[in-house]
């Protein structure tokens, strides 16, 4: 079964981010938002970069290589278990918890920043690094909730 790992977000009563790494704090349960993403997160609201997803065992994968992976160093905002998130194509629709749908716009491909926190080039990481989504239906998500991709014909 697939399930939510982690949720970290970066609230917007938080100082400027620091340039030695990501500033995230970890929550148990959240809101997601239509044209937003999660609820106060300072980093959501465009349409391309609502949330950044995971995988839970692409982020193991990587922690044996020397990247930071704990909840938020990759710059992820939800971690997925049971589901590979790199295989999703841009379109594909993702359910989160009892409400919540999401769907895939880009893949990631990090960023001179990513480098600079992780000592890491992003090639090191291509292909492992998660998807960008924007929030279609409006939910409560928490940890430990089921994840379900949705049949095309569902969407």
């Amino acid at each position: 079964m697939s399930e939510i790992r982690s949720i970290v977000y970066s609230p917007r009563n938080l100082p400027a981010e620091p340039d030695d790494h990501y500033q995230r704090v970890p929550v148990a349960e959240a809101e997601l938002l239509v044209g937003r993403g999660l609820r106060g997160d300072r980093k959501g609201g465009s349409p391309k970069r609502q949330l950044n997803l995971m995988s839970a065992e692409a982020l193991a994968a990587l922690a044996q290589e020397g990247f930071q992976t704990a909840p938020g160093q990759m710059g992820e905002q939800i971690v997925i278990s049971g589901l590979d998130v790199n295989a999703l194509e841009p379109g594909a629709r993702v359910q989160l918890g009892e409400t919540a749908c999401i769907e895939v716009v880009s893949h990631r491909t990090g960023c001179e920043r990513f480098e600079h926190i992780q000592g890491h080039s992003p090639s090191e990481a291509a292909g492992r690094m998660g998807v960008m989504a924007r929030v279609v239906t409006r939910g409560h998500i928490a940890v430990g909730d089921p994840v379900r991709l949705l049949a095309p014909e569902a969407a």
